[in-house]
């Protein structure tokens, strides 16, 4: 029988089940509301979406190199516990692993691990320990030479940051260096032309304000901009930064006396830009009075 999606959302309303679990749910029971319920909770499917609104902001970022193409696959956790789990490790490496023959996320999402969809894999390991879990981000990177880096590594080729870096020329010991201090300076742009142009105009913008505030001419405020924002593009673009192996020279100048060109790189940090939502102990005590 058709399923409708006025149905689809009862469901996912009385249960939190995702859309497309729901809708297996209900036709698997010919639109049966009480024994979609039922299937649900027998497959685990219920239990692991009432844990969907609870932040994962800990996990894992994992890294894979093949050839000239490296990924880099960041998965949470609700605690960071669970990513020292040796289970969830296991779960991770397979998912880095999927993502080299995967184009974006949701195409990892769908692709087999063992026998089961990425997202069917989670949905299992959500129900078994007990916390919510999520893919939240991939990134690829291809050239003549890709390395990989990862800082605070739980387990080979996983950690709190997953680095690659990709090469036209040089060693993968050059683009090891690179991805090393890729991880500990964090540049926000491989070049000055690669530099998004709202972040440029906001620090023009402060800038000219600061200028201001000294009370000096116009003609000389120009002036001071054009030095300040050459100096706050070479500081957060990787070619012109110190190079954290060699700070008289910078990541462009070693690259040159490396015999390379850096062509790109991708760093992924455990968590970054999500909102942690925290509540003191009498907040949750008082809610779990309230039931």
């Amino acid at each position: 029988m058709a399923i409708t999606a006025a149905q689809v959302k009862e469901l996912r309303d009385a249960t939190g089940a995702g859309m497309m679990d729901a809708k297996k749910a209900l036709s698997e029971n010919n639109g049966d509301f009480e024994a979609a319920v039922d299937w649900l909770r027998t497959k685990g499917l219920a239990k692991a979406a009432k844990k969907s609104g609870r932040t994962a902001a800990e996990g894992l970022v994992a890294v894979a190199v093949s050839g000239g193409k490296g990924v880099a696959v960041e998965v949470n956790s609700e605690t960071d516990f669970v990513a020292k789990n040796a289970e969830f490790q296991g779960m991770v490496a397979g998912i880095a692993q999927a993502a080299l023959g995967a184009a974006d996320l949701e195409a990892l999402l769908a692709a087999d691990l063992g026998g089961k969809s990425v997202a069917d894999t989670l949905t299992d390991k959500i129900a078994t320990i007990g916390e919510n879990m999520g893919v939240r981000r991939m990134a690829a990177l291809e050239g003549d030479i890709v390395a990989s880096y990862v800082h605070n590594a739980a387990a080979d080729g996983m950690g709190k940051i997953g680095v690659l870096v990709a090469l036209k020329g040089g060693d993968e010991a050059f683009a090891k260096q690179v991805a090393m201090h890729v991880a500990a300076v964090n540049p926000a742009a491989l070049d000055e032309a690669s530099v998004d142009a709202e972040m440029v105009e906001k620090e023009r913008q402060v800038q000219i304000d600061i200028a201001r505030e000294s009370g000096k001419p116009e003609a000389v405020i120009e002036k001071m901009i054009v030095g300040r924002m050459q100096k706050f593009l070479s500081e957060i673009t990787l070619v012109n930064q110190a190079f954290v192996i060699n700070p008289d020279l910078t990541v462009g100048a070693a690259a040159k006396e490396a015999g390379a060109e850096i062509t790109g790189y991708v760093r992924l940090e455990v968590g970054e830009g999500i909102e942690k939502k925290e509540e003191n102990f009498a907040e949750e005590v008082a809610k779990a009075a309230q039931g």
